[in-house]
């Protein structure tokens, strides 16, 4: 078989080279336009379910809400790990899946066990909500939004500011799981009760509470047709202001109305806070973004930035909005950047040697084309897997660069040795020139399959990994593997082809004979095999 594809190379070497540029281009366009991250995807299929009980203890919540939702999911199909936190008035569950479990599908599971769960749940408990869809990874980005420093903003209006427009504009970018804001004080309307005029009115708390709730609905009492034409009644119920609320009936006593104004004073003022954000030691609101799993991060970074700079300049006077805090852009660039630069020094380095050693121009030209073959190819099936870009595919790529090389120089190698001796016969015994590429390529296939088999083989443990290493490590096995074999198909196709095709029927004069490095190694080594060789038994056994 492996007689017929070079025979068939050296014949139809112009379709191969072909082939070859067409599978360059293509792999360099699909290289542009990958997902590029930091590491693979470690995140396996997770379901949160998040409950908010307020007022609640941990011990209460971890009893009457988590146990109950964390019981119901247990045994559900593909699930492998249920686990639970319980803080003071939060519950959150995380349901785990098996890895080759979709993530949808694992919604949909969760959301049939979710009703068991509820009606375990005791009477009055909120009901669990799954969060939205996001990675391990997912937080590619922290912004601030803060004083200018020319004008002084109430925290409370940059909280505002932060919840309802910059959250809602920055939620609505594609891409975008969850923006979370941290610090700043939100703003609630507080009924500050008054004890004696409770007293005096014979109201419990429970009952001023109660009518605040009601006070600000809205109803609706059908509607009315006069004149042919149709008209909604609806009575207008919702708080516009705390002089509004203040208008709130609580209740009746010996027919005169009671409210909210005459028993509590109503005022605007900061929730009790939990936590804080500030940014370079000044008081901020700080919003994580987070992303859902398999967004490009480089894209959906240059699209948030896009949608910031609009809002920045919507932002009210003495608002400025600081992008760059935390971006996962950065490490990613950087990462691969280095990683980048290594393939880069290692390809130079290696094509340096190998033209000190070959002394022949096109033939190191030959040797070079095994690399950039051999990586797009294991682009293109990284792309396949839906793999992205990332440390270990490009790590397992930077480590096979000496070995792409390896295949493509034996059989060069080889055949320049072949045409030299060819060459230094006399014109009536020289063999046709395909039959020397040929036969000088035969001599060494079996060596170079062998070789390349064993290497792979010593990564093959790496695909047996399971979890998080095996996540973690496969690409880099991947990328490795794909392109090492990539290197032998091209050292038994395209490098046979190209020897066909630019090294000289004929070698000149100047190429009849090895490189001077070559010349001086060759001199310096014989010595030493030649006394090395009888000793063979003592050098063994030390």
């Amino acid at each position: 078989m492996l007689d017929r594809i070079i025979r068939t190379s050296l014949n139809q070497r112009f379709i191969v080279l072909l082939a070859a540029a067409i599978m360059l281009v293509w792999g360099g366009w699909t290289a542009t336009r990958m997902q590029v991250d930091v590491l693979p995807d470690l995140t396996a299929p997770t379901v949160t379910l998040g409950t908010e009980a307020h007022g609640m203890a941990p011990q209460e919540v971890e009893r009457l809400i988590t146990q109950p939702v964390e019981s119901s999911m247990l045994g559900a199909a593909g699930v492998r790990r249920v686990r639970s936190t319980s803080h003071v008035g939060l519950s959150l569950v995380h349901v785990e899946f098996d890895w080759d479990v979709p993530i949808l599908q694992a919604r949909q599971v969760v959301s049939e066990r979710l009703q068991t769960a509820v009606a375990s749940l005791p009477p009055g408990t909120p009901t669990p909500v799954m969060l939205p869809i996001s990675s391990i990874m997912g937080e590619i980005m922290f912004v601030a939004l803060e004083n200018d420093g020319a004008t002084s903003v109430d925290s409370m209006e940059l909280r505002a500011q932060a919840d309802w427009e910059v959250r809602r504009r920055l939620l609505a970018v594609p891409g975008v799981s969850q923006v979370i804001p941290i610090g700043g004080e939100v703003r609630q309307y507080q009924v500050l009760l008054k004890v004696d005029r409770l007293l005096a009115t014979r109201l419990t708390a429970e009952e001023v509470a109660e009518a605040v709730k009601k006070s600000g609905e809205s109803s609706s009492a059908g509607f009315l047709v006069h004149g042919g034409q149709e008209h909604l009644i609806h009575g207008i119920g919702r708080l516009q202001s705390a002089a509004d609320l203040e208008q709130a009936l609580v209740a009746r006593r010996d027919g005169q109305p009671i409210r909210l104004r005459d028993i509590a004073e109503i005022t605007v003022g900061p929730a009790l806070k939990r936590g804080e954000g500030s940014h370079n030691g000044k008081p901020a609101v700080i919003l994580a973004i987070q992303k859902q799993p398999g967004a490009n991060t480089l894209e959906l970074t240059k699209r948030l930035d896009k949608v910031m700079d609009e809002i920045q300049t919507a932002l009210p006077q003495g608002m400025k909005l600081e992008k760059n805090i935390f971006r996962q852009a950065s490490f990613i660039q950087v990462a691969i950047r280095n990683v980048v630069d290594a393939l880069r020094d290692g390809t130079i380095l290696v094509l340096v040697i190998v033209g000190l050693f070959l002394a022949h121009k096109r033939a190191t030209i030959i040797t070079a084309v095994a690399v950039p073959l051999s990586l797009v190819a294991a682009i293109l099936v990284l792309r396949a897997f839906g793999a992205t870009l990332n440390t270990m595919t490009l790590g397992g790529m930077a480590l096979a660069i000496g070995d792409l090389v390896d295949d493509a120089i034996v059989d060069v190698e080889n055949v320049l040795r072949r045409l030299r001796e060819n060459a230094a016969k006399a014109v009536e015994h020289r063999k046709p020139f395909l039959q020397v590429v040929y036969k000088a390529s035969m001599e060494i296939r079996s060596s170079i399959v062998y070789a390349t088999a064993i290497i792979v083989v010593v990564f093959a443990p790496i695909f047996f990994l399971t979890g998080v290493e095996g996540r973690l490590l496969q690409p880099l096995g991947i990328a490795f593997t794909v392109a090492l074999g990539a290197s032998l198909l091209v050292a038994l196709t395209v490098t046979p082809a190209m020897c066909a095709w630019l090294l000289p029927h004929d070698l000149e004069a100047k190429h009849s004979h090895e490189g001077k490095v070559v010349t001086w190694v060759k001199a310096h080594y014989t010595p030493v095999l030649d006394w090395a060789m009888p000793r063979w038994r003592t050098l063994a056994g030390l």
